[in-house]
């Protein structure tokens, strides 16, 4: 008998104004967003700043939060007082803020017993010749500091080229900032903490400048990191599968359907994010079908079965690594 307790999970998508944000999560995707400058979709996420609520079916109208701690068996037991994922779409339609994330210890300590925060970039559209900053060249605190300091951020900063397809690994203690132009797909762990480096001079709502966090960006800025010069992604694609990124966190995946494809779900959870395309998904255990298009963000349970997937789509997926 087809069980619907493991089927697919639909959150419904939260929305997050900055002053850096646009309107295009309406207008390429067709989100019913809020009035303002709406920088982030926060599509799949069980943090306090941004807890989602499931659309529809056996688990309709529950927080994913709720079922991370009431129903661990929907994640495959797996362990941790909080789901350990956040997947968002950032449409950057001014420059963010240049900043850098703490690691899991440093956040532990000094935010409240936040996770660190790890994160990777799928480019899914970018102006013409836009960069992004990723990666800084001071070689040590001091310099780092005497830098910030003068202002010198042509010396400082590292820009690389972003076009849409590239992928972009943010690790804790990596300067970075998307620039103006651009929307991309975030994975990351769930955690809000940013420290801010430099933001242009920009001020907020109450005419202000907006804080900074130049001491705790010395602390966690990693100096000896080696900053990429492409994101351009060589990985190869097997079975329409590409491994983007692997790392104690998560393992993201990028995933082409053409036709008919089935993907096995093997793990506790896996979080599918349709990038490009339509068709429709079901899985096996539940046997209802889903139609999905650019845009829809859902979550595979442990015990669901395989994926069967129909249409002519481009996914992007995350799960725990093994």
């Amino acid at each position: 008998m087809p069980d619907i307790t493991r089927d697919l999970i639909f959150p419904e998508p939260i929305f997050h104004e900055k002053i850096w944000g646009g309107r295009r999560l309406a207008d390429d995707f067709g989100y019913q967003i809020p009035d303002g400058p709406i920088g982030e979709c926060w599509a799949i996420s069980a943090h306090p700043n941004g807890d989602c609520v499931v659309a529809g079916g056996a688990w309709a109208g529950r927080h994913l939060s709720e079922l991370w701690d009431e129903h661990r068996e929907l994640f495959g037991d797996a362990e941790g007082d909080r789901f350990p994922l956040l997947v968002k779409i950032i449409d950057a339609k001014e420059n963010l803020s240049v900043q850098v994330h703490p690691d899991d210890a440093y956040a532990a300590e000094h935010e409240n017993g936040s996770l660190g925060k790890r994160e990777c970039w799928y480019v899914l559209a970018a102006d013409p010749d836009t960069k992004i900053v990723i990666g800084q060249r001071a070689h040590d605190r001091a310099e780092l500091a005497s830098m910030i300091e003068e202002g010198r951020w042509d010396d400082l900063l590292n820009l690389v080229p972003c076009r849409p397809g590239d992928f972009f690994r943010i690790e804790p203690g990596c300067v970075h900032a998307i620039q103006g132009g651009t929307m991309v797909l975030e994975t990351q762990q769930s955690s809000d903490v940013t420290y801010r480096v430099y933001d242009y001079d920009r001020v907020g709502d109450d005419g202000k400048p907006r804080e900074l966090h130049i001491q705790q960006s010395l602390d966690v800025v990693d100096y000896q990191m080696e900053a990429p010069a492409s994101g351009e992604v060589t990985a190869p694609e097997v079975d329409g599968v590409t491994e983007l990124m692997e790392c104690p966190n998560f393992v993201v995946d990028r995933v082409r359907v053409s036709g008919e494809k089935n993907v096995a779900q093997p793990w506790p959870f896996l979080c599918v994010s349709v990038i490009e395309g339509s068709g429709t998904v079901c899985a096996e255990t539940a046997d209802v079908t889903h139609e999905i298009s650019r845009g829809t963000h859902f979550l595979a349970p442990a015990g669901c079965g395989e994926l069967r997937f129909a249409g002519d789509m481009t996914l992007v997926t995350s799960r725990l690594p093994e």
